[in-house]
């Protein structure tokens, strides 16, 4: 079981940062998520595992969403703040001292901003079915088994996600 949940880790932390846009809150839902699969499920087959894991890890994004939800409301209510995320932090602006070419790292660091907001447009079932299969490489039945719905709509989300990533990146890879 550690095996596994070491392979899944950082692509499931990455899941949950982008779907909560906070690395404190994506890693809270990552320790649900592991917790909750191996209390109810370590007796079941290794190859259950990863769909499983995944489908924990979106109801507990799912969850944390409808909180957040809840919170902003009262926050609305009793707060004139405007939620806006704080600012990066000051060391990540130095030079690496490894001597990487920063012009390379902006180049790498704009596409995978981009990258993530296109991401982020994508409708809430398209993102899932994009991750699950194009980052965590499940198949179409484990997939469908982790969202919960049939093989034929994960292929459906999935066709429409990679449709719209293409047309919302191309203009950036063209250059």
């Amino acid at each position: 079981m550690e095996e596994f949940l070491a392979s899944v880790e950082r692509r499931a932390f990455r899941m949950a940062e982008l779907a909560t846009h906070s690395s404190d809150d994506a890693f809270d839902i990552l320790q649900d998520s592991m917790i909750a699969l191996v209390k109810k499920y370590s007796d079941s087959p290794r190859e259950e595992w990863k769909p499983l894991f995944f489908r924990i890890l979106q109801n507990k994004i799912r969850d944390w969403h409808r909180r957040a939800k809840v919170r902003k409301v009262w926050r609305s209510f009793w707060d004139s703040s405007d939620g806006a995320p704080p600012s990066s932090e000051p060391v990540n602006q130095y030079a690496d001292p490894d001597g990487r070419d920063p012009a390379d790292d902006m180049a790498l660091s704009q596409s995978l901003i981009r990258t993530d907001a296109a991401i982020q447009t994508l409708p809430w079932r398209q993102r899932q079915a994009f991750l699950l299969r194009a980052w965590e490489e499940m198949s179409v039945a484990e997939t469908a088994q982790a969202m919960g719905i049939s093989e034929g709509s994960v292929k459906t989300h999935f066709s429409r996600a990679t449709q719209a990533l293409r047309k919302l990146l191309k203009d950036g890879w063209d250059e």
